[in-house]
């Protein structure tokens, strides 16, 4: 059996699910209790992180290597274009969005609200809170420009860096930290990507102690 250990709102363990829902390939979906330490899973990854994917007969860690793989193993539905200039700013938003956006927003924001709340380790900051709350803003700033020039992210082809960004912006929108009205570009692409049939098991998702809001899985917002 194909497996897929994750936490629900993991972003990166969201990118991961996107690609492999986008290829239709079907895994079980073991959600991990990573921050407990247990024996079996740091046996599975002693960097003691998730996503883990048990593939073809091996352990894989670490989203970005898991998405890589994926695209060489499974090519089709390409997320990856084919030109090496095209592949090099896929690969760019996908570090911005893992990287720089991961560090300035999303761990000010989910990890304060949700992440110590869930693992027992004390109470939001609320200047981490207002720092994520601003730094989201230029982000979505950033977007809008992007898409001012092309139809997805990187480019006139939906990719990996798509589903980079909406793994991270999906993962705050269920805790209501995304302002969609502030750019109808962003607000329409973000439309784009929870309609498609690789979305839809991230938007079932449902986080003990955390209800969905009444929009977060409303396809017209």
């Amino acid at each position: 059996m194909n497996r897929l250990y994750h936490v629900p709102l993991s972003p990166f363990c969201r990118k991961v699910r996107l690609s492999l829902a986008e290829k239709k390939i079907e895994v079980e979906l073991v959600e991990e209790r990573y921050w407990e330490g247990d024996s079996e899973f740091l046996r599975r990854n002693p960097a003691a992180k998730v996503p883990i994917l048990k593939l073809d007969g091996r352990l894989m860690s670490e989203s970005a290597a898991i998405c890589e793989y994926l695209e060489e193993k499974h090519p089709t539905p390409p997320l990856l274009p084919a030109s090496p200039e095209l592949r090099f700013e896929v690969r760019r938003l996908v570090s911005w969005f893992d990287d720089k956006f991961h560090h300035e927003v999303t761990t000010k924001l989910l990890y304060e609200r949700v992440n110590k709340k869930v693992q027992k380790t004390g109470y939001p900051d609320s200047a981490n809170i207002k720092s994520g709350a601003r730094a989201i803003k230029y982000h979505l700033d950033y977007m809008t420009w992007l898409l001012d020039q092309r139809r997805w992210l990187a480019g006139d082809q939906m990719t990996l860096a798509d589903f980079a960004a909406a793994a991270h912006l999906s993962s705050l929108d269920y805790i209501s930290d995304v302002d969609w009205n502030r750019s109808a570009n962003v607000k329409d692409w973000y439309a784009k990507i929870k309609s498609r049939p690789a979305f839809r098991s991230i938007l079932a998702d449902q986080v003990s102690g955390f209800p969905q809001p009444a929009h977060y899985s409303n396809l017209d917002f």
